[in-house]
Parts: structure tokens; C-alpha cells; sequence
């Protein structure tokens, strides 16, 4: 008999790997996104920004869409074709990407970044086939932290490699997807044995039917509702955040990449760490308020913050707002029985990728107009501001759930 450790560590290794990457990818391209629509559009910031609201839509709804369908896909063919396939594809797209001529072209790469990139359903079906039940938790927390580490070193390589261009980033991605596929190629096997397949359905590989079942369960939809508004506001940061420093502050690429990383440092800290012992004191109830609190207090700070300076303290009180987040998501788990885990499961990630999709547009459109030259007035923070009225309406939300629940 084959000794399966080997294989296991192997594969755990490369899906923390592809992890890793993807975050360094998105991060990576984030700190000169505004300046090459600039290149490509000869517009103006305010303008730049509209596109990249665009260019976020298409890829969170290529990604909404395909998320489910390469799940799917990789129960009919076997996991190692679906993730090496998205993997090169990933790769071979940042090349399109870096040498996009026209806006066209980067509409594209990034409708494909979506697709391929819609494979991390594959990677975590991976890891449950390869990791035993009691041990599931801690291997889909390592991938977590893969991605966080992934958003500290992406945005700050490529804040650097900016000052070569705004293209350079976009090919060092590429590098990094294709040596991971090639790895993969290599020493990874399939997860998924020949018997344990099933033929591809499209009835299954649906994204909103989820969302139509908790109606049945009120205090889950209440609760889902809280997370939703709660993305809606996280999703100004990767909108935003460029063009906001960039036109308040006039910072460089490398400044945008190491606030970036900065940002990416502080969730670590409060979600690897701080989360556990803090839900230990006060619970779950009273941490999701607080995370929720500081994140009002976050997104105003960035809208009035005067300086540089001041932005890293905020930097920091934000960060807290990640003891939100998980928080909510226990208290709803509660909701349902162990039974429906999954399908509510699949539900918040539904509704996460409507947020994803909706909030792009919204956050830059509200900046290019409040930074635009025929502006009534020139406030380019007001998206924060918008953040910030959506959480207000994520903690009046739970304070309802938690009230109806402590009447009963």
C-alpha cells in the first residue's frame, strides 16, 4: 500500500501555493492599475477610475458565473485538469494583460482572469479529498492565510516593479502562475478517484438557487443580509483605494503597494491572532459589533484623513473590522441545522459574489464624479462615506436578529 503522506504534503503544498499566488496576482497589479487605463485611455483619473469599476464587474461576474460550473467540472473529470488549466490560463492571460494595446484587450484578459480564476471551488474540493474530516478546519485555515499573506507581498512587489512601467507587474504574475502549473504538472496527483465521479450537470452548477432557500429560515436571511451590506462596503478598498491615494496624496505606485501591504499585514494580525482571543472574552454577538464599529470608524477616517500619515493609523483602526466577518459567520451557522450547512454555505458566496459584482461600479462611479472637474464639490473620499452608511445598515441588521433572538 502507498504511503499517502508524501502525495498529501505535495499536494497541500502546491494548493497553498496556488493560493499564494493568486492573492500575489490580484495584489500585484493593484498599485498601477490606475496608470496604465491612463496609458491606454489618455483620460483622467477621475475617468480611470470608472474603468477600473468596469473591469472589476466582469471579472467578479465571470468569476460568480465559472466558480460553480469548474466545481462541477472537476467532479466529472477530476480535480488536476481543472487547476492546472486554470493555472496556465491564468498565466498566459497576464501576459495578454501586460501587453494590452487597447482597453478592449484588458477587458478581455481581465473576463478571463474570472473564469480561470474561479478555481479555488476546485482547490478546496482538493483539499477535502485529500485531508481527513478532523483535520478539514485547519487545512482550509492554512489556504486562508496563504491569500493574506498573498495581499502583504502582492501590492508591495508591485508598487516597485511599477516605477519600470505599469506593465512589469503583470508579466512577473505571469512567471509566477506558470512555474506554479508547471509544478503542479509535475508532482501533483488526482484527488478524486474514478468511482467517486458524477456526470456534469448545469441544473447543479447554479449560483442563485442557493439564495432562494434561506427565505425559508428568516433570522439566516436577516443574518446573510448583514454580511452582504458588510462586502458591499469592504468592496471600496480594492475599487478605490488606488485612485484615492493617488489623487488626495499624489503617491507613487510603491506608496500605494506598501499601504497595501500594510493593510494586508493588519488582517493578519486580527485574523490570524487577535479573532480567537478576543471572541473568547466577549463572544461572537459583541464581536461582530465591534467589528462592525470600527469599520464606520475606518471608512470615515480614510474619507477626512488629511495626510499620509494619518491614513496608516487608519489603516489600523480598520483592521479591527475583521473580527466582523467571521464573527456574523458563526452566529449564522446557528441558524440552520447541520444538515443545510453546505447549501448555506453556498448561499453567502452567492451573495458575495452579487456584492462583488454591484460594488465596483457603485464605489468608482460615486469617485469619478465627486473628483471630476464639474464636481458640485470635490470631495474624493465620498465612496468611503458610502462604505461607511452601509455598515451602519449592517449593524442595524443584527441588532434586529440579536433583539428577535434574545425575546424568544
Amino acid at each position: 500500500m502507498t504511503d499517502p503522506k508524501p502525495v498529501s504534503r505535495h499536494a497541500i503544498t502546491f494548493i497553498f501555493i496556488t493560493m499564494l499566488i493568486d492573492s500575489i496576482g490580484l495584489g500585484i497589479i493593484i498599485p498601477v492599475m490606475p496608470q496604465l487605463i491612463e496609458e491606454l485611455t489618455g483620460d483622467t483619473l477621475s475617468n480611470a477610475a470608472v474603468y477600473g469599476g468596469w473591469l472589476l464587474f466582469v471579472y467578479s461576474l465571470a468569476q460568480f458565473i465559472c466558480a460553480p460550473i469548474l466545481g462541477n467540472l472537476s467532479d466529472r473529470f477530476g480535480r488536476r485538469p481543472v487547476l492546472l488549466m486554470s493555472l496556465l490560463t491564468v498565466g498566459l492571460d497576464y501576459i495578454l494583460m501586460g501587453l494590452a494595446p487597447t482597453m478592449i484587450w484588458l477587458f478581455i484578459g481581465r473576463i478571463i482572469s474570472g473564469m480561470a480564476g474561479a478555481s479555488y471551488s476546485t482547490a478546496n474540493a482538493y483539499i477535502a479529498d485529500i485531508t481527513p474530516p478532523e483535520k478539514r478546519a485547519q487545512s482550509f485555515g492554512l489556504m486562508g492565510a496563504a491569500f493574506g499573506v498573498g495581499f502583504i507581498i502582492g501590492p508591495v512587489i508591485g508598487g516597485m516593479l511599477g516605477t519600470f512601467g505599469p506593465r512589469m507587474p503583470f508579466y512577473v504574475a505571469a512567471g509566477l502562475a506558470l512555474a506554479n502549473a508547471l509544478y503542479g504538472f509535475l508532482v501533483i496527483p488526482e484527488s478524486l478517484k474514478p468511482e467517486n465521479r458524477r456526470p456534469f450537470s448545469w441544473a447543479r452548477a447554479n449560483t442563485l438557487g442557493a439564495i432562494a432557500h434561506l427565505r425559508s429560515v428568516p433570522t439566516a436571511l436577516m443574518l446573510a443580509a448583514t454580511l452582504f451590506f458588510h462586502q458591499m462596503a469592504h468592496f471600496v478598498l480594492p475599487s478605490v483605494w488606488s485612485f484615492y491615494v493617488i489623487e488626495k496624496f499624489k503617491w507613487s505606485t510603491a506608496e500605494v503597494g506598501y499601504s497595501l501591504g500594510a493593510a494586508g499585514l493588519f488582517m493578519v494580525i486580527v485574523q490570524g491572532g487577535l479573532i480567537r482571543t478576543v471572541i473568547a472574552k466577549i463572544g461572537s454577538e459583541r464581536a461582530a459589533y465591534v467589528g462592525l464599529i470600527f469599520a464606520v470608524l475606518g471608512y470615515i477616517g480614510y474619507a477626512v484623513a488629511p495626510n499620509g500619515l494619518t491614513i496608516y493609523i487608519f489603516l489600523a483602526v480598520a483592521s479591527l473590522a475583521g473580527l466582523a466577518h467571521p464573527s456574523i459567520s458563526a452566529i449564522i451557522t446557528t441558524a440552520v441545522p447541520a444538515n443545510a450547512q453546505g447549501e448555506l454555505q453556498g448561499a453567502l458566496s452567492s451573495l458575495g459574489g452579487i456584492a462583488a459584482i454591484i460594488a465596483p461600479i457603485l464605489m468608482t462611479y460615486v469617485f469619478g464624479y465627486f473628483t471630476a472637474p464639474a464636481a458640485p464639490v470635490h470631495f474624493a473620499g465620498a465612496p468611503f462615506i458610502l462604505s461607511a452608511f452601509f455598515e451602519l445598515i449592517a449593524i442595524a441588521l443584527l441588532a434586529r436578529v440579536i433583539r428577535q433572538a434574545h425575546m424568544k
